[in-house]
């Protein structure tokens, strides 16, 4: 068995977060599956405009809102936040007043999670980083500037006051031979980092793990097996030590509950408070324009 931190999925959030079970028989149109509350009735829905294809506008706090409408045989009005923008899947039987009745409600989660997509698109747009003498890599939740100084050996070195890390290569380098250097000592510095923070929330949460290594997996920042395998995407190293010690205390907190209940989050609580606010860092850093190795 085992479990793993995913990078860019909901999945893995406090069950306080999650759906709340149906109560009673009877569907409830204005039931939040994504928040797990109930949606109030508010005022009278503002105008709606209507085109021809699934598509619908609604005006909301003087902003033309654009969404997909999906009837399906669900029993509850579901919210959706992709690519394309807004998606709602409503059952069949639920009006269109009702269905704006929810859209108004949820408004603010709505336009933030709308905000926060298109800022996430905005950073894939971005030109990437350019591979250079004077370049800035994100590490430690910061920036250091890289350094190129021709040489006979090959070496790294990193000067912490200044913030710089020197790469000594010979005057006819490529671009690979540079971004190699560099991978090969951020990952030597997530080894080192991760092995520093693990015994400390292993004891905390008195646990035993067996093993380390590291991952370049692409969908998941951590995982974890029963037999006590930790394994940690190295590229963490870019990120703040708040977020490195959350997926360290997520995944060691899978020693004591091998799921993603109640209990399991109340786990994570005892050793690190701030988790939800970590967790939130780590799911807008998940979408950054990090270097391509």
């Amino acid at each position: 068995m085992a479990l793993q931190l995913d990078l860019f999925s909901d999945f893995l959030v406090p069950d306080k977060l999650r759906p709340a079970p149906v109560k009673a028989p009877a569907p409830n149109p204005l039931k939040d599956a994504g928040q797990g509350h109930e949606l109030r009735p508010v005022a009278p829905p503002p105008t709606t405009f209507v085109n021809s294809s699934n598509k619908r506008r609604i005006l909301i706090q003087d902003y033309l809102l654009e969404y997909d409408l999906q009837r399906s045989k669900r029993r509850s009005i579901g919210f959706l936040i992709n690519e394309d923008g807004l998606r709602i899947t409503a059952p069949r039987w639920v009006t269109i007043a009702d269905i704006e009745t929810a859209i108004q409600e949820k408004q603010a989660w709505i336009l933030r999670k709308l905000t926060e997509r298109r800022e996430r698109t905005q950073r894939k747009l971005e030109p990437s980083m350019t591979w250079q003498d004077g370049a800035k890599l994100p590490y430690l939740g910061g920036e250091i500037t890289l350094r190129i100084a021709p040489a006979s050996v090959i070496g790294t070195h990193f000067q912490s006051e200044q913030a710089e890390l020197i790469i000594n290569l010979p005057a006819d380098a490529g671009e690979q031979q540079l971004k190699d250097r560099v991978q090969a000592w951020l990952q030597q510095e997530a080894k080192r980092v991760f092995n520093e923070r693990l015994p400390v929330f292993a004891e905390k949460l008195n646990v035993r793990y067996q093993s380390m290594a590291l991952s370049a997996a692409a969908t998941r920042w951590g995982s974890c097996t029963s037999q006590g395998k930790i394994r940690l995407n190295w590229r963490l190293i870019h990120f703040s030590p708040m977020i490195i010690d959350y997926v360290i205390a997520h995944e060691l907190a899978h020693l004591r509950e091998m799921n993603h209940s109640p209990r399991f989050w109340a786990t994570v609580q005892s050793v690190f408070p701030d988790f939800e606010i970590a967790r939130q860092n780590l799911r807008q850093h998940a979408g950054a324009n990090l270097p391509i190795f």
